[in-house]
């Protein structure tokens, strides 16, 4: 039975957590701004925000002090430091104890405190020799039941306290504990007592035995309660779950590193576990505490329990928890690190890329080879297949199945959110309830720190302050604030820091100049040295989002509402990224940046470092530029681009590597000579046909050529120069008025076609290097908008690449056609006119906007419908070449081939 509740847990987890798929992380889409960890009691760490783990982890754990080491230092009269005293209980040997027993240590540690320490501690270091004689059996032996989740293999060689002789040691412990005079170290050997009864399953005597030798002890110190989690511990395994959730919680209460596993202990404990222990409550400090818990247990709305807990004390560090809390639960809503558009989601992509199949143009008109990213309803279970397939290894291509990006959840993409940044100039806020809420905290806030003497929440009003856009206020609270404590005044420092740069509108030089003689330590990034050849060093997600992280998306906001494109981009991406959409604009914008004369001191040092290596800088611009002029099909303006990028380096690219022993390692592509780079080699081909449709077969596969014979010209293989010059060529011969110049314009239409989104060649003009699926390979409109609405953050995530101009080949098919007696060569360039003319289509299509959406109760019989209308509006407009074909070429042996290798022209002929 647990194994299914288990695994219904695990789902329960991924429902509940819209993101939760491979590689995703909740604690690293948000920025930190405000520092969680500036609590000054430090034992509640792991119970500050997070959704990533059970508990919060981004801490040093030896922030948290361990009782039993501060207990040891103060027995031992403070001779020792804490990192001495946790040495001498955790790390030394029973060995080294046993030879500063006998005058003859050896350890260093030892050999300083001399050997006149053991006869003043003698009590003490007796305990600690028996302590350490026993500790490594001290764990409960495992049970196994018919109900275990996992069967156990027991290794013979593990101790536990089942490997002791029971009998024996309870005797010695007796013997020690009634011989001691020292009521901490007398306490010390009835913790063993009930501890060793505890982990023997021995529930009974356990409790018996803190009645006997614990509760006499009128201590109630670290030891005590140590032994009361022991108890606690026993009483669960006796069923009597509400004495052992009470005992768990005053460990809880009275403890500072036992906190973490008490809370679990109470959950574990009893299901009602802090309704109960509300009930007992007694005192305030217990009718806080208990307050606590069921706030941080039901965190929906904590304001009512904080108002409670400020009515017993408005000082309570756990209240501050609470606060803390709300204020990063407020972040994750103002502060994401990415803000996606609408126009970056529900593209419709084509083919399906490195999944492709081989295929004869084999899917009819009405279902086309070319993918659509289909609209679906998501269940729940379609969610837990996709998860548990991410969990366990999906697709590593950059689509899943269902032709999503693969790091979008599916809640993403159907609610499509539309976020502003609130940094942005002129926004008015998020929706009401995000609103009342900030509202409601910053008036409690505004009312608690008038009462507490504590700064915390002085800072945490301006900070409040700044998430309502009310720099000058916070500014002001922040200028007030008087404390010697290190991390309000570092946090104070950053807020400042924020509301500065936050609150200018308009970033120019003189501003740039004060960013770097005042803040560069937040804009100059410190070098961080990385094992990146070892595997397991290797960190996926990077840095939590910072405060860092955080100006940079500001100044690039900025940068962006000013017009200044070039200088946005660079503040988020490399230069080298340009190549995933070279839309001609954003480009252009990055070179008068780049070529801009008398940079200031900020441009330089922070946004032109970007301005990474892709070899020669120019010749990466003018190929960029060169490949928009061939997709114009501007031949003579092409030219004159690649004439100044024959020093193009290669698209830059990084091979990232794995292996057993070395772990991962990244370095820089390096093309082979007969390889295409961007710029090279580029065969003969790209004049032809396909025979089928498969992008993921070599090209002398899919690709045919024509009768080059008059065209002594075009070579095996070309560079981009080379090739406008061949195209100069055929456009001049195409003005004539024969076969040749018939052929010709048909050349250069394949050429056209074969280079847009639909043919095999289509790398060649947008900066890819082969024709696998991307972003690049999407239909969708860039015409009158930019998809990129507050800065170019999420600008590999985003295709903005301008479309395709299918008129222009249909241009040159159409002077073929004419000039063509042939008619099995008309036949054959109607067929290319007419999957031009698709393309038409697939873009109308996918600009056509539906009215009607998910919720929607009529959404199948809606979207059939519309299915229909846009068959039919699709035979209509868009098949007037096919129409052509079957009408007049119906009989030429080229339509029937092209019947027998592409089904959707078999299709339509047949209908």
């Amino acid at each position: 039975m647990k194994k299914y509740i288990l695994s219904l847990a695990v789902v329960s987890l991924f429902y509940t957590n819209s993101d939760a798929c491979a590689w995703s992380d909740p604690d690293y889409e948000y920025f930190n701004l405000f520092t969680q960890s500036i609590i000054k009691d430090k034992s509640y760490l792991p119970f500050l925000h997070t959704y990533s783990s059970r508990f919060f982890g981004g801490y040093n754990p030896s922030l948290i002090p361990d009782d039993n080491v501060e207990a040891w230092k103060k027995f031992f009269n403070n001779q020792l430091t804490y990192a001495e005293a946790q040495n001498l209980v955790y790390k030394l040997s029973m060995n080294d104890l046993n030879a500063l027993k006998n005058g003859t240590p050896t350890q260093p540690l030892l050999q300083k405190l001399g050997t006149g320490f053991y006869q003043k501690y003698k009590e003490g270091i007796d305990y600690l020799i028996e302590a350490k004689y026993l500790e490594p059996y001290m764990s409960i032996n495992y049970v196994e039941t018919e109900n275990s989740f996992y069967s156990y293999s027991r290794n013979e060689s593990k101790k536990d306290a089942t490997s002791l002789d029971y009998n024996k040691t309870i005797a010695a412990l007796t013997s020690l504990y009634n011989a001691a005079r020292n009521p901490e170290i007398k306490q010390r050997y009835g913790y063993q007592l009930v501890r060793l009864n505890h982990y023997t399953r021995n529930y009974d005597s356990a409790v018996q035995a803190f009645k006997t030798y614990i509760e006499p002890i009128k201590l109630k110190g670290t030891v005590y309660f140590m032994a009361l989690d022991q108890l606690a511990g026993a009483q669960r395994g006796l069923e009597m779950n509400g004495d052992a959730n009470w005992n768990f919680f005053q460990v809880f209460m009275n403890s500072k590193d036992r906190k973490e596993s008490a809370f679990i202990s109470m959950k574990l404990s009893d299901t009602a576990s802090f309704s109960n222990i509300m009930k007992r409550a007694n005192t305030n400090e217990e009718k806080n505490m208990a307050y606590f818990l069921l706030g941080y247990e039901d965190f929906n709305n904590p304001i009512p329990i904080m108002e409670k807990m400020f009515d017993i004390n408005p000082d309570s560090e756990i209240l501050k928890v609470m606060a803390v809390r709300s204020i990063n639960e407020l972040e994750r809503s103002y502060l994401p690190t990415y803000y996606y558009t609408s126009s970056s989601l529900g593209k419709v992509s084509v083919h399906t890329g490195n999944t492709e199949t081989k295929t004869s143009k084999d899917a009819p008109a009405d279902n086309k080879a070319t993918a659509e990213v289909k609209e679906e309803k998501i269940s729940f279970w379609q969610k837990i297949v996709r998860f548990f397939k991410n969990l366990f290894g999906g697709s590593s291509s950059d689509k899943t199945g269902d032709g999503k990006k693969a790091d979008q959840s599916d809640d993403e993409l159907l609610n499509n959110p539309n976020r502003i940044p609130f940094y942005t100039t002129g926004y008015e806020g998020y929706d009401q309830t995000t609103k009342d809420y900030l509202d409601d905290l910053e008036k409690f806030t505004a009312k608690t720190k008038e009462k507490s003497k504590d700064e915390y929440w002085q800072i945490a009003d301006a900070y409040l302050k700044f998430l309502k856009k009310d720099y000058k206020e916070s500014t002001e609270i922040l200028n007030d604030i008087k404390t010697t404590n290190p991390e309000y005044l570092e946090e104070i420092k950053r807020m400042k820091v924020l509301n500065d740069i936050v609150s200018q509108p308009k970033v120019d030089a003189a501003y740039e100049d004060h960013l770097m003689k005042d803040y560069a330590e937040y804009f100059v990034e410190k070098e961080v040295k990385k094992d990146t050849a070892n595997v397991n060093d290797y960190d996926y997600y990077g840095d939590v989002p910072s405060t860092a992280d955080f100006l940079k998306d500001v100044m690039a906001n900025r940068y962006f509402l000013q017009g200044e494109d070039g200088k946005s981009f660079l503040m988020n991406n490399k230069l080298s990224d340009l190549q995933y959409n070279p839309n001609s604009n954003l480009v252009k914008s990055v070179e008068e940046f780049y070529r801009k004369p008398n940079k200031s001191q900020f441009e330089q040092q922070i946004i032109a470092k970007n301005m990474d290596s892709v070899g020669n800088i120019d010749a990466f611009f003018n190929t960029i530029y060169g490949d928009r002029a061939m997709r114009l099909a501007d031949f003579d303006k092409a030219k004159s681009y690649y004439e100044k990028a024959q020093k193009f380096a290669g698209i830059p690219r990084v091979n990232y590597d794995w292996t057993e022993n070395n772990g991962q390692t990244i370095t820089q592509k390096q093309y082979t000579p007969a390889e295409y780079n961007g710029f090279n080699n580029i065969s003969n081909l790209v004049f032809g046909h396909n025979v089928w449709e498969s992008f993921q077969s070599k090209d002398t596969e899919s690709m045919k050529a024509e009768n080059y014979a008059d065209f002594p010209f075009i070579k095996n293989t070309m560079n981009k120069l080379e090739l406008t010059d061949v195209l100069i060529q055929l456009k001049k011969i195409g003005t004539g008025n024969d076969e040749k110049a018939a052929k010709a314009n048909q050349l250069i239409g394949n050429l056209l076609y074969n280079t847009s989104i639909l043919g095999y060649y289509r790398q060649l003009f947008v900066m890819d290097i082969d024709n696998s699926n991307g972003g690049k390979y999407y239909f969708w409109n860039t015409n009158n908008s930019n998809p990129y609405k507050y800065y170019y953050k999420n600008f590999l995530d985003t295709s903005y690449i301008e479309p395709d101009n299918f008129d222009l080949a249909i241009n040159y098919y159409q002077k073929a056609l004419k000039l063509s007696n042939n008619k099995e060569e008309k036949a054959r360039i109607l067929f290319q006119m007419a999957s031009a003319e698709q393309g038409k289509y697939y873009q109308y299509e996918a600009k056509a906007q539906k009215d009607f959406d998910y919720s929607d109760p009529k959404w199948s019989e809606k979207e059939d419908a519309r299915q229909k209308e846009m068959d039919n509006l699709k035979n209509q407009k868009y098949r007037t070449y096919f129409a052509q074909l079957k009408t007049q070429y119906s009989d030429t042996e080229a339509a029937k081939n092209l019947m027998g290798s592409c089904s959707y022209f078999s299709y339509f002929m047949k209908r």
